[in-house]
């Protein structure tokens, strides 16, 4: 089954990976993900038993998540937090 997931950090030579809506955690060999793959980086993936059967990056869905979280720092920034 193909998911979006979110790569959440990096330990060693293995990556947390946030997998589908519910954002269930998942532990893999970082060689599991692909080439240049970084901290909070999207990906389509295809995920069975808990491992990545494939993966690529999903440079869309990287560009908005960055986009929102400038958003929201420079609303932060602005002292625009209340009521989030």
């Amino acid at each position: 089954m193909k998911v979006k997931a979110a790569i959440d950090r990096f330990e060693g030579d293995k990556a947390v990976v946030l997998i589908g809506e519910e954002q269930d955690r998942l532990v893999v060999p970082r060689a599991e993900l692909p080439s240049g793959a970084k901290e909070g980086d999207w990906l389509i993936a295809e995920v069975e038993d808990d491992r990545i059967l494939s993966a690529e990056l999903d440079l869309d869905e990287t560009a908005r998540a960055k986009q929102r979280i400038a958003e929201k720092l420079a609303r932060l920034r602005r002292g625009e937090h209340h009521g989030e």
